[in-house]
């Protein structure tokens, strides 16, 4: 028992001053959150297929705009966005660029996993870096160790940039001024080692100058609303497209970016941020695209862990033509499925303040009839400027944990289900994974995000 307290002592004692969510705390563990071996080696493979799985996104809408690939693609994917930005998007001097930091939310269910959805823009790089600093100093088995989410984020920004935040996002602040601040201490203390080794290399050589070589390189955080870029300063975009007309400047970062006088990741790519992506996927007129692009074994693999879904289309069908696994001829057919049946999922697809987090999600066993058929009925009107996907829903499986209640000043166990959260950064085509971040929330919660009864942990590998 004492080992445990201490545990939780050290966790406590090396919380930020500052924090690390704004005006948000969580139940504490003195455990990492266990990952089998098996389990282990399968989530260092993903990584790699979500990368493919992302180019092959960004391939297939140009394949579309070019008219190699049929145009009802990129109209989905356009719905509902300003022009301008459908333009920007598609400029060739960002053709090629990809998200840097890949993160799935996973849903660990009785028979494995499933994907929920890839977060666009992750939340939880500085807490889960935190995290992990913090449990490695009594676990020598933490996934990513105490700096891999550190190092990862470096590769992001690798000579120093700007972690852009809006005033939407801004929860998130503290974590990342968190990171910022290791990072830039990580660098001077590499430096101040260097230069001690000069220095003493140097004794006695009157003429010797000796530099920091980390002098230029900082990690800012910094408010989007007033944000002026500066040539050849990277920028970590912390802010949803949906956003821009909240952000002022906005047209100077994005002229730059277009000039190549810096570099915006995630890109501005709006297209690539839809949850819709899960239904395209599935979609029988593309299996051979995937298939093609993916590679046979990542087609089938993703095909077992990304959920059945599909586009909320209100367009007719001819009278032959029914909807997929659904058997129904028309949406509204589903307004009138019974609570049994609507174990399905109605997720606003992106682009909305409702697409971000868990705000646009609804759960149509949750709902009573006359609310799932009004919802129904207002996703198929709005179809055209704010398109809606319905999803297959998986429900977690249970799994026990222990936490602190601080009621009782005990430690108990909680029955809970887990979303468990890898960060990937892709680093020169490599993608590592460097750190996974579990929620565990109480068994009678059925979606699956942070809150205050919700366990927060970092993972760890443990053997066969």
């Amino acid at each position: 028992m004492q080992v445990q307290e201490d545990k939780l002592a050290s966790i406590r004692n090396s919380f930020p001053k500052e924090g690390l969510f704004a005006e948000k705390d969580w139940l504490l563990s003195p455990d990492a959150f266990p990952i089998e071996e098996k389990f282990l080696r399968e989530l260092e493979q993903l990584g790699h297929r979500l990368f493919v799985f992302q180019r092959a996104c960004n391939q297939l809408y140009q394949l579309s705009v070019k008219g190699k690939q049929p145009d009802w693609i990129a109209r989905y994917l356009d719905a509902g966005k300003p022009k301008e930005l459908i333009e920007f998007s598609r400029r060739k001097e960002i053709r090629d660029d990809l998200p840097r930091v890949i993160r799935p939310d996973l849903i660990l269910t009785d028979d494995g996993y499933i994907i929920a959805e890839i977060d666009s823009v992750p939340g939880g790089i500085g807490l889960t870096g935190w995290l992990n600093q913090t449990y490695s100093k009594f676990d020598k088995e933490i996934i990513g160790g105490a700096d891999g989410m550190l190092e990862g984020f470096q590769t992001v920004l690798p000579n120093g940039g700007d972690i852009v935040i809006s005033q939407e996002a801004t929860t998130y602040r503290p974590e990342m001024e968190w990171a910022a601040a290791r990072l830039h201490q990580k660098i001077l203390d590499a430096g101040s080692s260097i230069l001690d080794q000069d220095t003493r290399a140097a004794s006695g050589n009157r003429a010797s100058s000796i530099q920091n070589p980390a002098s230029a390189q900082t990690w800012r955080v910094v408010a989007a609303e007033n944000y002026a870029p500066r040539d050849g300063r990277d920028v970590y975009r912390f802010f949803e497209l949906f956003d821009l007309p909240n952000i002022p400047k906005i047209d100077n970062l994005l002229r730059t970016n277009a000039e190549g006088r810096v570099r915006i990741t995630p890109p501005i790519k709006p297209f690539l941020e839809e949850k819709m992506w899960f239904a395209l996927f599935w979609l029988k007129p593309l299996y051979e695209f995937w298939r093609r692009e993916l590679g046979e074994k990542y087609f089938v693999q993703l095909q077992k862990v990304i959920p059945y879904s599909w586009l909320l289309d209100p367009t007719p069908l001819p009278q032959h033509a029914v909807i997929p696994r659904l058997e129904i001829h028309d949406w509204r057919e589903a307004a009138k499925f019974s609570q049994k049946d609507r174990d399905l999922l109605l997720k606003v697809s992106g682009f909305s303040p409702l697409g971000w987090g868990s705000r646009g999600i609804s759960l149509g066993s949750d709902l009573a009839h006359g609310e799932w058929e009004k919802r129904i009925e207002n996703a198929l009107a709005t179809f055209d400027s704010s398109p809606t996907i319905i999803q297959r829903f998986h429900k977690g499986r249970l799994l026990e944990h222990r936490y602190w209640d601080s009621d009782s000043s005990e430690l108990k166990t909680m029955k809970g289900r887990v979303r468990l959260c890898p960060y990937y950064f892709v680093e020169q085509d490599k993608v590592k994974l460097r750190g996974a971040l579990a929620t565990i929330v109480p068994a009678d919660k059925k979606f699956v995000h942070g809150m205050r009864d919700a366990i927060l942990a970092p993972s760890r590998g443990v053997g066969p």
